[in-house]
């Protein structure tokens, strides 16, 4: 069986008073993940740095008291790790999956987490949900990923959409969609790295309304 990694040092910052409900989320998730096709065997070895912790780097960026929909949730990568962190924002999981659908509603119930509803459905079905910010991870190539989150969000709202290294370059050839569903302030941000493990890039836009 494959190792699981150690709790990185830094895990307490960057989880504060949260550590151990995520503590309980990773456990749970080291134990099931690779048997319910979850998570790769190879990610156990770096389920924190990898997964865990670099899902919760992006919490601040959320807005105190935001609906935030979290598109092609899985695993609960970020949407789940962005719940515990995030007390006091309200997280919608949107998952197609059913097999992963039954994994977020109980880890929900096991958690004991009151900020979180699940809802099995694809993203593309989720036009017009009116939420605050959307949230997505490892789902698709922006130019993809745009035309299937924004219209998710409200006029006004805020796109924060979790990519690797190349981020720019995504965001490069996605220029057309950008100028479609009318995104303005985007801007390439990179957190984390050096003493808070491997950094994580996101791509944070505000949507201005329905598309062009």
């Amino acid at each position: 069986m494959n190792e699981v990694e150690a709790e990185p040092t830094f895990a307490g910052r960057v989880f504060g008073d949260r550590i151990d409900v995520v503590r309980a989320f990773t456990n749970n998730l080291a134990a099931r993940g690779e048997e319910l096709g979850l998570i790769g065997p190879l990610e156990l070895a770096r389920l924190w740095t990898r997964h865990v912790a670099n899902c919760g780097l992006v919490a601040p960026l959320l807005v105190r008291g935001a609906r935030v929909g979290d598109v092609g949730s899985g695993a609960g990568l970020p949407g789940l790790v962005l719940a515990i962190a995030r007390p006091d924002v309200h997280l919608t999981l949107i998952e197609p999956m059913e097999r992963r659908v039954q994994w977020l509603e109980t880890q929900v119930a096991a958690l004991e987490l009151s900020n979180v509803d699940v809802v099995r459905a694809r993203a593309e079905d989720c036009a017009g949900m009116s939420l605050d910010q959307v949230t997505a991870r490892a789902v698709s190539a922006l130019r993809n990923l745009i035309p299937i989150t924004a219209p998710a969000v409200r006029p006004g709202g805020e796109l924060i959409l979790m990519k690797g290294a190349g981020a720019g370059a995504e965001l490069a050839a996605a220029a057309k969609q950008v100028s479609k569903f009318k995104l303005r302030d985007v801007e390439v941000i990179e957190l984390g790295g050096g003493d808070l493990g491997e950094p994580t890039w996101v791509v944070r836009a505000k949507v201005d309304g329905s598309p062009r």
